[in-house]
Order: C-alpha cells, then sequence, then structure tokens
C-alpha cells in the first residue's frame, strides 16, 4: 500500500514536471521572454517578501509552540530537528543554535545515529559561511562507530563540503590540489553511503559531469532531480539554479533565463535568506546593462545575506557590487563630458548672438540714416505740393506709401528688440542655471551620491520645465506686443470655433501658431521646431484653424498677418 502511495507521488511530480517542461518549452518557441516581464514577477516577489518572510516565521512559532509543550526527550528531538530545518536557509545562527539542541537531546538519549547526524549537519552550516577551522574541530571530534548509513554519508558529506569550500577559496595551488584530492576522497565515500536520490548526491554527481564536460549527462541527472522536489519549493530553486546553470554552458539564453527567474521566485517565496539565484540574477542585468536594476536586486540579496549571516555570500557579493559602482562611476563621467560639451555650445550661441546683434545695430543705423532720408525726400514732396498742384494727389498716394512703410520698419524694429532683449535676459538666466547644475553634479560626485546623480541625469523635469517657461516668456512678450491679438484672432472665425486661453497672459498651442505667423514665421518645419511638435501636426492645426474662418480660408492667414498694433 505504501509503495503504492509512492508511486502515485511519483507519477504526479513527473506529470507537474512535464507540464513545466513543456511551458518552458513554449516560451522559447515563441522567442525569448522579454527580461523586463521577468524582472515584473521579481519585483512583485520582493514587494511580498515580507509578507512570505512572516508567513515563515508563523511556521517556525507554531513549532517552537509545540516545542514548549513536548515532555519526552524524543518528541523534544524531533521538534528541535524540525526548527533547525526552518532556519537552516533562514537564519544560520539560530539554525545551529537547534541543531546544537539536537545534540544534546541525542547524547542524553545514547543516539549516536543523531549525534553523528546533527553535528555533520552543523559542520556544514559552519563551512557554508566561512568557518572552515570550527567544522573541522567539529568533524574530527566525531567517531563514527555504530551509526546507520545515513548519517553515516552525512559525516562523509559534511569532510566532502569543507573540503571542496576550502579547495574553492584558496590561493595556494599545492593547497587547492591537497584540499581537492581529500574532497573527491570524501565524495565518492559519501556517494556510495548515500541514497542515489540524496539532494547533495545529485549536486555532487551533476557538478562532476559539468567539469568533465559532459553536459547531456549532467542534464540527464539533473532532470532526475527535478523529479524528486515540489516545484516551488526551496529544494526546487536548487535544481532550478543548477538548470540554469546546464543551460548557460549549452549557450541556450531563453532557457537559462528562465530557469534562473524560477530560481529566484522559490527563493524569496520560500523566505530563503541564503540565496544564490539572486546575485547571479543581478550579474546577469548588470552585463545587459540594467544598472538601476542590478543594484536593487544586489542591494535585496545582501540584505538576506547579512540577516542570514553568511560571510561567503557577501564575499560573492562584494566584486559584484564594485563592478557596478564602476559602472556609475563611468556614467557620471559621461554626464559630466556632456555637461561640459554643453556649455561649450552655449559660449559657441553666445558669440554668434553677439554677432548677430551688431548685425542688427548696424542695420538700425541704415534704417535711421534711410528714416531721415525718406523724410527728408517727404519735405521736398511737401514743397512740391506747393508748386506743383497737379501732382498733388500723386505725391500724396507716395506720402502715404512711404509712412506705411516707415510704420512697418518701425514695428519690426521694435519685434526685433523686444524679443532679442528678453532672448539675451533668457540665455543669462540659461547659463547661470548651467552653472548651478554643474555646481550640484559636483557637489554630488564629491559626496559619492552616485544613484541621485544618475536619476537626475534620467529626468526629463528640467527640459519640460524650462520649456514651460519659454512658452511663457513668448506669450508674455507677444501679448505685451498685440494686447489686442486674440480678440483680433477670434473675430475671423466662426463662433462656436473661437479659441480662449484658460488663463491670462497665455496663450493656447493654436493661438501660439498663428502668433508665429503674426510675426512672420511662416515655415511649418520651423514653427513645428520652436513648439516641439511635428510637422504633420501643426499643418493639422494650421488646417483646422482656417477650416473655421468667417470669410475666405485663403485669405485668412494674410489677414493674421495684418492683426493688431504694437503698444
Amino acid at each position: 500500500m505504501a509503495k503504492e502511495t509512492e508511486d502515485k507521488i511519483t507519477m504526479k511530480k513527473g506529470l507537474l514536471i512535464a507540464i513545466l517542461t513543456t511551458l518552458a518549452c513554449m516560451v522559447r518557441a515563441d522567442g525569448v521572454k522579454n527580461i523586463d516581464d521577468y524582472c515584473r514577477q521579481i519585483d512583485e516577489a520582493i514587494e511580498h517578501s515580507g509578507d512570505y518572510v512572516a508567513a515563515h516565521e508563523k511556521k517556525i512559532s507554531e513549532v517552537r509552540r509545540a516545542l514548549s509543550m513536548e515532555n519526552k526527550a524524543r518528541a523534544r528531538y524531533e521538534r528541535n530537528y524540525q526548527l533547525y530545518e526552518l532556519y537552516r536557509p533562514f537564519v544560520s545562527d539560530s539554525a545551529m543554535y537547534f541543531l546544537g539542541q539536537c545534540i544534546a537531546l541525542a547524547d542524553g538519549l545514547g543516539d549516536a545515529s543523531a549525534s553523528v547526524k546533527c553535528r555533520s549537519q552543523l559542520a556544514i552550516r559552519c563551512s557554508n559561511i566561512g568557518m572552515y577551522d570550527e567544522a573541522l574541530d567539529i568533524l574530527d571530534s566525531i567517531r563514527p562507530v555504530g551509526i546507520d548509513s545515513l548519517s553515516l554519508g552525512i559525516y562523509y558529506e559534511a569532510y566532502d563540503n569543507v573540503y571542496s569550500e576550502l579547495a574553492y577559496y584558496t590561493r595556494l595551488d599545492h593547497m587547492k590540489n591537497m584540499y581537492q584530492r581529500k574532497a573527491d576522497h570524501y565524495k565518492q565515500l559519501m556517494l556510495e553511503t548515500l541514497p542515489a536520490t540524496y539532494e547533495t548526491c545529485f549536486l555532487r554527481r551533476e557538478q562532476q559531469a559539468q567539469g568533465e564536460g559532459k553536459l547531456d549527462e549532467a542534464m540527464r541527472i539533473n532532470d532526475q532531480w527535478l523529479k524528486t522536489v515540489e516545484p516551488g519549493s526551496h529544494p526546487y530553486a536548487m535544481v532550478a539554479l543548477y538548470r540554469y546553470i546546464e543551460y548557460k554552458l549549452q549557450g541556450d539564453r531563453e532557457q537559462m533565463m528562465y530557469w534562473l527567474v524560477e530560481s529566484v521566485l522559490a527563493d524569496i517565496r520560500n523566505a530563503a535568506m541564503d540565496q544564490g539565484s539572486m546575485w547571479e540574477m543581478a550579474n546577469e542585468l548588470m552585463l545587459n546593462g540594467d544598472i538601476d536594476k542590478a543594484s536593487s536586486y544586489i542591494a535585496f540579496t545582501s540584505d538576506c545575506a547579512n540577516r542570514y549571516g553568511s560571510r561567503q555570500r557577501n564575499w560573492q557579493i562584494a566584486p559584484l557590487l564594485t563592478h557596478i559602482a564602476k559602472n556609475y562611476k563611468s556614467a557620471s563621467e559621461k554626464t559630466t563630458t556632456q555637461l561640459r560639451l554643453t556649455l561649450v555650445a552655449i559660449s559657441l550661441l553666445l558669440l554668434l548672438l553677439l554677432g548677430v546683434l551688431f548685425f542688427l545695430h548696424r542695420r538700425n543705423r541704415q534704417l535711421d540714416t534711410a528714416r531721415m532720408a525718406l523724410k527728408g525726400k517727404n519735405d521736398e514732396l511737401a514743397s512740391a505740393n506747393s508748386q506743383l498742384a497737379e501732382q498733388t494727389e500723386e505725391l500724396s498716394t507716395l506720402n502715404s506709401q512711404l509712412s506705411t512703410l516707415n510704420s512697418q520698419l518701425s514695428e519690426s524694429n521694435r519685434v526685433k528688440e523686444e524679443y532679442i532683449g528678453r532672448f539675451m535676459s533668457l540665455c543669462s538666466q540659461y547659463i547661470d542655471k548651467l552653472d548651478d547644475y554643474r555646481k550640484l553634479v559636483n557637489k554630488k560626485m564629491k559626496n559619492k551620491e552616485l544613484e541621485d546623480l544618475f536619476r537626475m541625469s534620467k529626468s526629463t523635469e528640467l527640459k519640460e520645465k524650462e520649456l514651460e517657461e519659454l512658452y511663457q516668456n513668448f506669450d508674455s512678450v507677444f501679448l505685451h506686443l498685440f494686447p489686442n491679438f486674440v480678440n483680433d484672432f477670434n473675430a475671423l472665425l466662426q463662433p462656436d470655433l473661437q479659441v480662449h486661453p484658460k488663463e491670462d497672459n497665455r496663450l493656447t498651442t493654436e493661438i501660439r501658431i498663428f502668433a508665429l505667423i503674426r510675426l512672420g514665421i511662416e515655415d511649418s518645419s520651423k514653427i513645428a521646431e520652436f513648439l516641439h511638435y511635428s510637422v504633420n501636426t501643426i499643418y493639422n492645426y494650421r488646417a483646422r484653424i482656417k477650416n473655421g474662418a468667417l470669410d475666405n480660408r485663403e485669405s485668412f492667414e494674410r489677414r493674421i498677418k495684418q492683426l493688431g498694433n504694437i503698444q
């Protein structure tokens, strides 16, 4: 009956694994899933990580409550070991504390197998957080005599674990070789002693196949391992992580990212503080150029590692944090270079403006000379009118034309003077703002506020604010020059199509377009450039307003250019 139940559970797990594999293939068939979709899943899980931690702590509290009610030593041992299992991926110190309680109870019960198993687990916990001397001291104190095969296999596993860690982290070649030989020795003993379906046996056999370049065999081992775990569980996170490594070695980016995200989500949702997959995800994002998201994830996993109490994880995370800091520095230097180039461009524009002002001043002097000449001509014509009565009408017409021309010249000169003065003021203000911005950037770089600086450089708020100020200045100057323009403009339109600004001293986009036409700027591309719209949008605005004209739409813009008198 037990065998039949076990077979049913195995079939259900196999079916679930097949469904997951099919889904992974569907993702692959549809192309690479957008990395942003993966990040949204992870961000949502991180947002609810507090809930997952609270749920895990609730389980711990329930077992602690049950422990306080137990009187028998064997039952207390089982409860303490249950608490160790709950704390194992959660808080290292607490996990080691309850293992100590288990060791004391096992010794009191005279259970040599349980005592060796718990001491071996304690040595594994020590080596996993970088306490290698302590782990070896614990193992050297064990006498594995008269114990069951499971406890003996875990004892070998503990030796394999600590020597593998030492071989990986030492920088001395002769020590690395010695540690690796010892790790291989104990690994072989472990594989001969523990069941083939034991988690560490799967792990070591898969690692060995990877090291020998037998990727097909490594994947076959991972497939077998995957069938023994519950999808979404904490053991599932480890299997998914090594499945990510398998696909990474094969160069299959679609599948590798899918399984890496599966591992990350399983870790977060099971409130695991000892995470290996999250910093792998941060590294992948950094290589993909998403420094902000990588920094956010590495900060999250660093907080988890600190809560867990793992020096080893902090050692692994430190190089990635250094690399992210270098990328931020590079981005900051690039921003500084862009600011310098902008200042150079502004300086060149200022020189150009001075040249334009000189040219306008010269033209104004020429206009003054022309006015004096015109005045002299008018005087001559007036004298000629008194002498030649028959030419009075002709001379009067000529005088009227000259007067109109003079008025237009005065109007043009006044518009230019008004806008050039305002433009000079805006340029001066903008240079001051750029200098203030340079000082702010310099201050933040000096204070190493790189994240604030990067966020400032990404924001478009400054551009939007400056555009709004530009339009406000344009509206103010234009209405100062042509105070009756809005009323005169609406008088040319049908009543139901008239345009009225919502604020005083402000123009709507439609009125602003025809204000530019009134100033002589008729080219839609130039109007679009000034107002930051597409040429097509400007064309549509002009066509819609002209369609609402009271009279002939073809002459509408000509009449617009005749509206208003300069005040």
